[in-house]
C-alpha cells in the first residue's frame, strides 16, 4: 500500500469514482460522508469494482469532535481529498447560508485537524465557477477570478482564499486545487454513478431520469444566449477521467514534486458543448426520444465556459480521453441498471 488517503464526501458522485481509482493505484482509503446526497450503496459498488472495502465513518464534517476522532483512529493519514460541499448552483441562490456553512466550515475544520495531526497534503475539490462569466474561451488558469454568479461559487473562490492564507502563515500544508468543468458519466461497470437524492440538480441525470420515465420533462434553461444553438455551453469531462486527476495530484504532493506550496490546475477536455448539443448526442447514443422543453434562463447560470487543460496535460501529467458519446452512454448503461436493480 502506497499510504491511508482521507476521502471526504467519498460516497458521492465523483467522490465513488476517485475511491476507485485511489485503490487501484495501490491506496488505502478512509471515507467520511454523511449521505446527504448519496448512499452507503456506492460502498458495495466501489468494493465489487476494486475487490477493497474503504473505510467508512458516516458523519458530517462540520461536527469537530467526530472529524478529530476519525483523525486519532487513522494516525498515518498521509494527504486528504475534501469533496464534501453543497454542489448545486440554482439551489445555492435559493439558500445561500447553508452554502455558506457547510462548505466553509468543512473546510476550516479539516484545516485545524491537519494541523493537529500533521497532515501536511489536501486536494481541494473547486470549479471552473471561480471564473464567473469569462472574458474569453478557453480559459487557463491564469484567468482572472471574477465576482461569484452564485453562492457556491463564491463558496468555492472563499475556500480557495483560506487554503492560500493558512499556507501563506507559515503553516506546514501543501495543496493542489482542482479546479472541474462539468463532470458526467459513470463508472463503465456501472457499479457506481450519479445517484442525488431527491430531485437533480445537475444536466445529466435529470436526462437519464426523464428518458427512463422517472421525470416528465427536462427543462432547459434558456435558449437565448449567444451561443451557436442559443443553449448554454460548457465542458463536460469523464467522472472517471476527472477521479484519475485526484490519484496524480496526491501521488504529486507525496513525490514532493510541486514547486510551489499551492498548485492550481483546471480540469477539462478543451471542447465546449452546448445542452442542446449534449441532448442531442444522448438521444443518439442512447436511442430514445428525449422529453424536454425551452423555459427561462435560470439565475447563476455562465453563459459559456471550457477549459484549457494544457497546464494539468503537462505539468500534473494527465488527460482526459473520454469522448462525449462514450461517456453518455455509460450515464445511461448506468440509470438501466438502477432501472434493473429497483432503485430508480
Amino acid at each position: 500500500m502506497k499510504g491511508k488517503i482521507l476521502v471526504t464526501g467519498g460516497t458521492g458522485y465523483i467522490g465513488s469514482h476517485t475511491v476507485v481509482e485511489l485503490q487501484n493505484a495501490g491506496y488505502e482509503v478512509v471515507i467520511i460522508d454523511d449521505l446527504s446526497n448519496s448512499t452507503k450503496d456506492s460502498i458495495g459498488g466501489i468494493e465489487r469494482i476494486t475487490g477493497q472495502k474503504p473505510i467508512f465513518y458516516q458523519m458530517d464534517c462540520n461536527d469537530l469532535n467526530e472529524l478529530n476522532r476519525v483523525f486519532e483512529e487513522n494516525k498515518d493519514i498521509r494527504g486528504i481529498i475534501h469533496f464534501a460541499a453543497s454542489k448545486a448552483v440554482g439551489e445555492s441562490v435559493q439558500k445561500p447560508l447553508l452554502y455558506y456553512r457547510n462548505n466553509l466550515n468543512s473546510l476550516l475544520n479539516l484545516l485545524d485537524m491537519m494541523q493537529q495531526h500533521a497532515v501536511e497534503n489536501i486536494v481541494f475539490s473547486s470549479s471552473c465557477t471561480v471564473y464567473g462569466e469569462p472574458d474569453q474561451n478557453p480559459i487557463d488558469e491564469t484567468a482572472p477570478i471574477k465576482p461569484a454568479e452564485s453562492p457556491y461559487g463564491n463558496t468555492k473562490q472563499i475556500n480557495e482564499e483560506i487554503i492560500r492564507d493558512i499556507v501563506r502563515s507559515g503553516a506546514n500544508v501543501r495543496s493542489i486545487i482542482l479546479r472541474y468543468f462539468n463532470p458526467v458519466g459513470a463508472h463503465p461497470s456501472a457499479e457506481i454513478g450519479e445517484l442525488p437524492n431527491g430531485v437533480p440538480q445537475n444536466l445529466v441525470p435529470f436526462i437519464t431520469q426523464t428518458a427512463i420515465g422517472v421525470r416528465e420533462q427536462l427543462s432547459v434553461f434558456g435558449d437565448d444566449y449567444n451561443t451557436p444553438d442559443g443553449s448554454c455551453v460548457r465542458d463536460f469531462i469523464n467522472v472517471v477521467d476527472l477521479a484519475k486527476a485526484h490519484v496524480e495530484a496526491i501521488d504529486r504532493m507525496l513525490a514532493k514534486k510541486a514547486d510551489e506550496k499551492v498548485e492550481v490546475f483546471n480540469l477539462g477536455t478543451g471542447n465546449g458543448v452546448s445542452v442542446l448539443q449534449l441532448i442531442n448526442i444522448f438521444e443518439k447514443v442512447s436511442e430514445t426520444k428525449l422529453n424536454y422543453k425551452i423555459v427561462g434562463r435560470r439565475e447563476g447560470d455562465i453563459e459559456k465556459i471550457w477549459a484549457e487543460p494544457k497546464k494539468a496535460n503537462t505539468v500534473l501529467g494527465w488527460t482526459a480521453k473520454e469522448n462525449i458519446e462514450d461517456t453518455m452512454l455509460s450515464a445511461w448503461k448506468w440509470q438501466l441498471k438502477l432501472r434493473e436493480k429497483g432503485i430508480m
